[in-house]
């Protein structure tokens, strides 16, 4: 068997299982096996019958005393019970609608169960245990991510039965000196330890190289992104106009602004295209500074488009640059999916012919039939909402060109300078004089009335608010608010005869913005929103939010939801709602109350939150990782980047041999980068 193999091909898997395996992005043999465990179960370490832990899992070695006895219970449940015993006491086993489970336990054999153990009136009982032999069954059990249909239990065997077959391996990226020079294990060996490891080292160790492949990996492609386009002839700016810019605004600029377009056009006025990232807390002027950069760019006598992700944000960036630029020679357009079919040919003509100057939308700039007669400018706003694909895809309209991309979320400057390794960054510090810090307070559910009625009294007098719930719709399963819910109770009882709103991710984007679009225009007084509302319009009318179940959200999270308010000249307020007394969520709540610093904030929301749940699945827009993680592993990624390097500076273009590998594994982790990839 083959690493390119079809999973179908293993025993026992075919093509109905097949297709199961595919739900989880599973085709090939190398697919199977670079599909990690998420978790571990250590039946290493049994314990007696009397010295497990009521309530939490163990591993017990014990004896049948008596055959099966089965009993039919209502609804047709069947249930089977058991006794067994270690050399002290008796443990009742018992299995709900398990056959198979039963079947395997014999009178006077001995078995290792592993389960919860809990007390019931007589002696204590483990309800549906995982069962295995006595002998091998003391050992490291495998968790992996499952379907319905397709249980960890059986991709653990298939694993096991690809590795016992497997006529090839996995290529090493790195020679064998690198290797005994990291103290890192070989990369198959790796690969067999993170399956089915005999103790804890051995997930220490194969991690460690399976995370520094994958990092090294990710490290060689950014840079050869960033060698890539700074090899690339760009159009550079001549003449710097921000001077005449800065008098165009009806504000003093910060010193962070000025710093920042001072980092850009120095870029800019390079024959190598600018890559740089723009970190802003929310409301720290980055419009302002992708306008100045736009500005010089249309005076040297090229193109800018400006991408945002909703029409609603990009109506927002026409509306504020068309204002800006009312007394300046520039004819700006806005392209969306909204845009009438007349006025989308009366734009592209425009683009192609070169007398659109600034052309600002959303993905409909990337549509094929779009093209621009100098472009030499891109900027991305709120980046970590499109993929590397969509960036590249814009980026391809133009011969070079510059390339802005703009994120409120704030990451530690150092974080990002890893991440993004293909940019350098710009970071606005401070906020515009004279913008009202936001006032925040955390409460429990016991004086949420109260906090309704403050609601009110801004509604009163003409001010808006928002609403944010963790849930669409209303879960059983889960005691937390949802906005459908929680829009129904409100607008019927507190809230009634005011107008509320909905929004979620659920509805059409259309949908969305037109809600969105009531809400800025003043017809909707009260917006009920899940999350969807933390990248949105600005609103300045809007002084006030409240946030349900506040502990179920990330620090940044909270605070890009706060952002939403204090845009006006009306001092804000966020209420945090939480009945969770935990001493985590304790301590994030006393945070938000404490600071309106989204770096500080970031911080502390790396430090509190662990593993994955900073960045989420995607990683901001990154090509998806399978077991690294970049908020925990900055020592390997420090490790990696410093190997990129060193392999780069010697072979530029991984043309030799012995990093054809390497170059290949970049490759395939960079397929969505778009047109021309990494080849």
């Amino acid at each position: 068997m083959k690493l390119s193999d079809n999973v179908k091909f293993i025993k026992g898997v075919g093509e109905t299982r097949a297709e199961l395996f595919g739900k989880l992005g599973i085709i090939t043999v190398r697919d199977l096996l670079e599909f990690y465990p998420r978790a571990y179960e250590d039946r290493t370490k049994t314990v007696s019958i009397a010295q497990a832990v009521p309530g939490e899992n163990a591993a017990i070695i014990a004896t049948v005393m008596n055959t099966v006895k089965k009993s039919e219970i209502r609804n047709g449940l069947t249930v089977f019970k058991c006794d067994v015993r270690d050399d002290e006491n008796i443990m009742t086993v018992t299995i709900f609608n398990n056959r198979f489970a039963a079947a395997k336990l014999k009178e006077g054999e001995e078995y290792l169960f592993y389960g919860k153990v809990n007390n019931s009136a007589y002696r204590r009982e483990m309800v549906n245990p995982q069962i295995d032999n006595a002998a091998s069954g003391k050992r490291i059990r495998p968790i992996y991510p499952q379907t319905a249909k397709l249980y960890s239990s059986f991709i653990e065997t298939c694993v096991r039965r690809a590795l016992e077959l497997l006529d090839d391996g996995f290529d090493e990226l790195i020679d064998r000196e690198t290797t005994q020079r990291l103290g890192l294990i070989d990369k198959n060996e790796a690969v067999c330890r993170i399956h089915f490891p005999e103790n804890e080292n051995d997930i220490t160790t194969a991690r460690q190289r399976l995370c520094f492949d994958e990092l090294l990996t990710l490290q060689t492609g950014m840079m050869l992104l960033r060698s890539r386009k700074r090899s690339n002839d760009a159009d550079a700016v001549i003449t710097d106009y921000s001077d005449d810019f800065f008098s165009l605004l009806p504000f003093s600029p910060t010193e962070a602004q000025k710093r920042s377009v001072k980092e850009a056009v120095e870029d800019m006025r390079r024959s190598v295209p600018m890559s740089r990232l723009l970190q802003g807390d929310v409301g720290s002027g980055k419009t302002a500074v992708a306008a100045a950069l736009c500005y010089n760019t249309v005076k040297n006598g090229f193109q800018c488009a400006i991408m945002a992700p909703t029409e609603i944000l990009a109506k927002q960036h026409y509306d504020t640059i068309k204002k800006l630029f009312s007394d300046v020679d520039m004819d700006i357009e806005l392209l969306t999916g909204s845009t009438s079919a007349k006025e989308i040919r009366r734009i592209k003509e425009e683009l192609s012919s070169g007398v659109c100057s600034i052309c600002i939308g959303t993905h409909a700039l990337i549509q094929g039939d779009v093209s621009f007669k100098a472009l030499n400018l891109v900027v991305t706003d709120e980046q970590h909402r499109f993929g590397v694909a969509q960036r590249s895809a814009l980026n391809e309209k133009g011969k070079s060109p510059h390339t802005l991309v703009m994120s409120a979320t704030p990451i530690p400057r150092t974080l990002a300078l890893m991440i993004y390794g293909d940019l350098d960054v710009s970071v606005l510090d401070e906020l515009p004089k004279g913008r009202k810090k936001i006032k925040t307070y955390a409460i429990d559910s016991s004086l949420k009335e109260r906090a309704y009625g403050y609601v009110k009294k801004h509604l009163d007098i003409g001010k808006q608010a928002y609403i944010v719930c963790p849930l669409v719709e209303e879960n059983e399963a889960s005691p937390l608010a949802s906005a459908e819910e929680e829009a129904e109770r409100l607008s019927e009882g507190v809230f009634r005869g005011y107008n509320v709103g909905l929004l979620h991710g659920r509805m059409k984007q259309q949908e969305k913005d037109a809600v969105m679009s009531a809400f800025a225009s003043g017809s909707i007084s009260l917006l009920v929103s899940t999350t969807v509302v933390e990248v949105g319009v600005d609103v300045p009318n809007a002084v006030i939010m409240l946030v349900e179940d506040a502990d179920r959200f990330g620090l940044s999270q909270l605070h890009q939801l706060r952002g939403r308010v204090g845009r006006g000249e009306f001092r804000s307020k966020c209420i945090l709602v939480s009945d969770s007394k935990s001493k985590t969520a304790q301590q994030r709540m006393k945070i938000m109350c404490e600071t309106t610093d989204g770096f500080r904030i970031a911080d502390e929301d790396l430090r509190l939150r662990g593993p994955g749940d900073f960045f989420g699945k995607r990683q901001h827009g990154l090509p998806e990782l399978k077991i690294a993680d970049l908020t925990t592993d900055m020592g390997l990624l420090r490790t990696a980047q410093g190997e990129a390097k060193r392999i780069l500076d010697s072979d530029s273009n991984l043309w030799s041999e012995k990093n054809l590998p390497l170059k290949k594994a970049v490759i395939k982790l960079f397929e969505e980068v778009g047109p021309g990839g990494m080849n």
